[in-house]
């Protein structure tokens, strides 16, 4: 991924914007060479707008959270614990910046993905980097549920230009998928690893090794 989130060599050019959620003021700090620097994107205030807040509980990552406003509006509305991650470390900084001035307690730290991811999550919330592709964006979505806790819950946007319909029907084959809310093209998708189908895979797929192993010891024996 370092070809798309290497900035160093940009010039800074540190900006504040401002936006208001559910009657909250946020002021946040921007900069060349990260996402949306003008002003809070319409995806991620829709994905904002519509979480259920007395619904997020428990240990929360904002993958890709850019210079913050996922993860800072979630601690700041919630009693969770918000860990968030970027490659971007003129993002991370600018992330750390804006946790500190808008005064929430969150973990921010490098990672490559989940790379340098340890624990599972009750939520993994995200406005994912679709400009990387769709080898690297599936392998953020994909790889979520390793990092999920049984019942865990993946929520993100994407746009309808950007293939929100294609991947919902993808997203289908692993998780169980709703939308929450659309609004001018932008999905806001709510998967659920199928934990249950998952186990009852692995037990058809060990039930078959016996089977098979029975048969081999049976043959051998004769």
């Amino acid at each position: 991924m370092n070809h798309y989130f290497t900035n160093e060599t940009l010039g800074s050019k540190i900006n504040t914007i401002t936006f208001i959620i559910n009657n909250r003021k946020y002021e946040l700090l921007t900069d060349n060479g990260v996402f949306s620097k003008k002003g809070l994107d319409f995806g991620t205030r829709t994905l904002l707008e519509s979480l259920d807040l007395k619904y997020i509980k428990g240990n929360v990552l904002d993958i890709g959270c850019g210079y913050g406003p996922i993860g800072i509006y979630i601690k700041s509305n919630t009693d969770c614990n918000v860990d968030m991650t970027d490659i971007n470390k003129r993002s991370l900084h600018l992330a750390k910046l804006n946790a500190k001035s808008n005064k929430v307690d969150v973990n921010i730290f490098e990672s490559d993905a989940y790379t340098n991811i340890t624990k599972k999550y009750n939520f993994i919330i995200t406005n994912p980097p679709v400009r990387v592709g769709k080898k690297i964006l599936y392998e953020i979505l994909f790889k979520a549920k390793e990092h999920l806790e049984k019942n865990g819950e993946l929520l993100l946007v994407i746009s309808k230009d950007q293939g929100a319909k294609s991947l919902i029907k993808d997203l289908e084959k692993e998780y169980t998928v709703s939308v929450i809310n659309k609004n001018k093209g932008f999905y806001i998708i709510k998967a659920i690893f199928n934990w249950h189908i998952d186990m009852y895979l692995l037990k058809l797929y060990i039930g078959g090794m016996y089977i098979l192993l029975h048969a081999i010891n049976s043959y051998n024996s004769l």
